[in-house]
């Protein structure tokens, strides 16, 4: 198997297989300070994550979950933890204190196919600052991100053949894959008022905007033939996909949203 090919969110987008893990019962006290209204609660959250997972499992994705940690209140939101470059698994050092020692479990679970290679001390890197984007990665520095992890990555990235774009998270958003994603090839959605569009105009060959209002629904998963999972509650944004051609695939992500938890947080592409 090529790189290329074991690039997961690569242009055929069929997302074969991921790692999720169960919601910590300690959820309640996750780091937030962007999206969330109210206490995360994880009695809520089970009820999203069930749903989100059910969401893969049916386009096709096969969904391993892996159990909760208790000390973690974060540890669902498993794309933090592991970047896949072709054969190789980059663990980061997580961008906020609390949330080392997650990277364990999901090390293990990858071992057995991937490379396992860690980033040096000094660097922070979330994956969720990364967006795969057809043959190249986007990675953004940001709060939880910084310079040297991104540029780590790119390195890796590069020497893989993959193409890189870096860029600059604004305060106003936690990671880069929280205002925007690419759902099919050529295509970026993203959310007015954090991005410019000198920033992603360049990339795309389509660019869809949807209203600061609905930032949250830009986090999107794109599939192949067209198909596309989105946050229920977002009207607009469905519009949006719907009106570009998209298949569109609701779940309801509120409670997960309560602790600033996106689609894509919730789990690592692997295949």
């Amino acid at each position: 198997m090529s790189d290329r090919e074991s690039m997961p969110g690569s242009c055929d987008r069929t997302r074969r297989a991921a790692v999720a893990r169960s919601v910590s019962p300690s959820f309640d006290s996750a780091v937030t300070g962007y999206f969330g209204t109210r206490q995360p609660s994880m009695a809520d959250a089970e009820g999203s994550h069930a749903a989100y997972v059910a969401a893969l499992r049916a386009h096709g994705t096969e969904v391993t979950v892996l159990p909760a940690l208790a000390e973690h209140p974060d540890c669902c939101f498993t794309e933090d933890t592991a970047v896949i470059v072709g054969g190789t698994a980059v663990i980061p050092n997580m961008g906020h204190p609390s949330r080392e020692g997650e990277q364990e479990a999901v090390v293990e679970h990858l071992s057995d196919r991937y490379e396992i290679e860690r980033m040096p001390k000094g660097s922070t890197l979330d994956g969720g600052d990364v967006v795969f984007y057809d043959d190249r990665y986007l990675i953004g520095v940001s709060t939880r991100t910084n310079r040297l992890g991104a540029e780590y990555l790119a390195a890796k990235a590069k020497a893989s053949d993959y193409h890189v774009e870096m860029v600059d998270v604004p305060g106003s958003t936690l990671h880069l894959t929280t205002v925007m994603s690419s759902p099919r090839e050529g295509t970026i959605i993203a959310a007015e008022g954090h991005l410019a569009e000198s920033q992603l105009g360049p990339l795309a060959e389509e660019l869809l905007w949807v209203p600061n209002s609905e930032t949250y629904a830009a986090n999107t998963i794109g599939y192949s033939d067209d198909r596309v999972i989105l946050s229920a509650g977002f009207p607009v944004t469905r519009q949006v996909m719907l009106d570009a051609g998209f298949s569109v695939t609701s779940v309801d992500m509120d409670a997960i949203m309560q602790a600033d938890g996106s689609l894509t947080c919730l789990s690592v592409f692997t295949e």
